[in-house]
């Protein structure tokens, strides 16, 4: 059997166990990555080629390199024997308790299995009981606080599951799906070590439990502890640790897995958001919006990850997109997190800066640990000067995620709005320890180190060439290194930042009065420097303006010839201004 057939073998099965046991996402997961894997042409018909357009325009465009090997070729592939299913014995029974608890009532279907002892029929009673715990929780926390406010409401489930869940452990008869609910009653009791350890069992014995994979890279919040997991060689690694990988901001590993990946899964819509949001990760805005454009081509109704597509089309200002859009995800699901986030994100862009805030709060209370929603909220708040309620939002956010750079930037710019440029200080040095290929971060922090009440010239000097590293698209930092250098008397550094800035502006065909500044700079510095043919050049330059500058020029180019005799004849008034 080919390693496709295998990897399609196998999801098939899945995709069956994990939906019999009401693990719907994970199902759903596993269903994705089985119709994206590559068929073989000779199999193709009408209906299986259906999912298959459009998507290799992708792979070609997108990977650095030809994959021709598959995610389990080249490695020490350990076989998962498929779990062996309960014998019918609790079979009516646990198809009642099914229906109950895809009717929502988990009490009533943990109640139905409260004496059946199969494995199947102790995970689902055990999943239905946490799941009735969470909904309680949820119901105290709006009582007690409302739906977005913060409450110390648990889940009054956890200890006897804990415990019940433990003895199973010892004693041997816990299943794969019993060590992932497990691990995940440990994790929210914070016993994370342990959690991890449940966890890493559970998907060494059952690998295409995708939620168990999820959880478990939430508990990797560090390469080491990344590295320490000993995990078995499966295909299913490789997709646990790609996304690892960018949880951790590494993103060009993450990428490098990815299409690796694709070598067996080439039609996978879920490979492709995740190199989409790589990229973006990366800031390259164009190769993120061709991926969103591909996939919602084959997959018109996707509402996942759709918010991210809007954030590109926010910060590329394409307004037409972004309002096609928000009608789009309005039309397919008006009461999903990520459509409000996009028509939030679409009345920002307007400036109707309360709309938008009263759609994040809209999704909010859909989902009150949607981070994105918390983080563009305060940057609503931020554009309304509502600084009290910028750093509420913000800091809501980074409570969820701490490695969310995007919020600890924002509550460096409220703090900075308020003048307390110490306090700001601190958290742009949070985010960019967090992100430190971003030159927005870096600029951030050196304007910071700039303002009056720091002063720290030669720190604001280090930052600047952070950004100027790190691919500074707003052209800020070589300007304002020259400037720096200029104030601090350094004559020879200026001239050099000045000069790399004018030829940049002059490669990106831009004008403006950073231009003028350093055609002036560059003039008086080869002048004094007695290079005139060099000064001539910057002064000849800056006639073509009809500023002071102008004039400027006119009297440095008198200067130079009345210091050397054999400077060129010339009427100054023969430059006419550029019209």
């Amino acid at each position: 059997m080919s390693s496709k057939d295998s990897c399609r073998s196998e999801l098939r099965i899945a995709v069956r166990q994990l939906t019999d046991r009401c693990l719907y996402s994970a199902s759903k997961w596993a269903a994705e990555q089985l119709v994206g894997i590559e068929q073989d042409p000779a199999k193709f018909t009408p209906t299986n080629t259906r999912f298959q357009r459009g998507s290799s325009s992708i792979r070609r465009k997108y990977r650095t390199h030809e994959i021709v090997t598959t995610p389990i070729a080249g490695v020490s592939y350990v076989a998962t024997p498929v779990m062996e299913e309960d014998e019918l014995v609790d079979g009516d029974f646990y198809l009642l308790a099914k229906s109950y608890f895809d009717c929502r009532e988990y009490k009533r279907a943990a109640h139905v299995l409260r004496d059946q002892t199969g494995r199947k029929s102790v995970f689902l009673r055990c999943y239905a009981l946490y799941l009735a715990g969470e909904k309680r929780k949820e119901e105290e926390m709006i009582e007690l606080e409302g739906p977005l406010g913060k409450s110390d409401a648990v889940n009054g489930e956890l200890v006897p599951l804990e415990r019940e869940l433990s003895t199973l452990r010892k004693n041997g008869t816990i299943d794969p799906f019993g060590l992932y609910l497990y691990g995940l009653v440990l994790k929210q009791k914070g016993s994370e070590n342990l959690a991890r350890t449940v966890l890493l069992e559970s998907v060494n014995s059952y690998p295409w439990n995708w939620n168990a994979w999820t959880e478990l890279r939430s508990l990797c919040t560090t390469v080491d502890a990344l590295n320490s997991l000993n995990l078995n060689s499966h295909w299913m690694k490789d997709f646990f640790l790609a996304s690892a990988y960018q949880e951790l901001r590494m993103h060009n590993d993450c990428l490098s897995k990815y299409e690796y990946l694709l070598g067996t899964f080439g039609y996978s819509n879920y490979i492709q958001a995740q190199i989409a949001k790589a990229q973006y990760s990366l800031r390259e805005f164009d190769q993120v919006e061709a991926i969103f454009e591909e996939l919602l081509r084959n997959d018109p109704y996707r509402v996942e990850d759709m918010d991210m597509y809007s954030n590109v089309l926010y910060a590329k200002e394409c307004f037409s997109a972004l309002s096609y859009l928000a009608h789009r995800a309005f039309t397919i699901d008006k009461y999903r997190p990520e459509s409000c986030c996009i028509i939030g994100n679409y009345y920002s862009l307007k400036g109707q800066h309360e709309k938008s805030v009263m759609y994040f709060r809209r999704a909010l209370k859909l989902n009150k640990n949607y981070l994105s929603a918390w983080t563009l909220m305060g940057h609503e708040f931020v554009e309304m000067k509502n600084t009290p309620a910028a750093v509420d939002a913000y800091r809501r956010a980074v409570d969820i995620d701490p490695c969310d750079y995007r919020a600890w930037y924002g509550l460096g710019q409220a703090y900075e709005m308020m003048g307390m440029h110490f306090y700001a200080l601190h958290y742009f040095k949070k985010s960019v320890f967090l992100q430190p290929s971003d030159s927005r971060l870096w600029i951030a922090m050196a304007q910071c180190y700039e303002t009056e009440q720091l002063h720290m010239l030669e720190d604001a000097i280090k930052c600047y060439k952070r950004a100027a590293n790190c691919n500074d698209r707003e052209a800020i930092a070589l300007h304002q290194l020259a400037k720096l250098h200029s104030e601090l008397g350094r004559t020879e550094e200026a001239a050099f930042y000045y000069k790399k800035d004018l030829e940049r502006m002059e490669s990106e065909e831009r004008e403006g009065p950073s231009m003028v500044e350093a055609l002036l700079y560059l003039a008086r510095y080869y002048k004094l420097q007695n290079k005139f043919e060099e000064a001539e050049v910057y002064c000849t330059r800056l006639l073509d303006y009809t500023g002071p500058e102008r004039e400027t020029a006119k009297s440095l180019l008198k200067g130079m010839r009345s210091n050397q005799s054999s400077f060129p004849s010339m009427d100054v008034e023969d430059f006419p201004p550029m019209s």
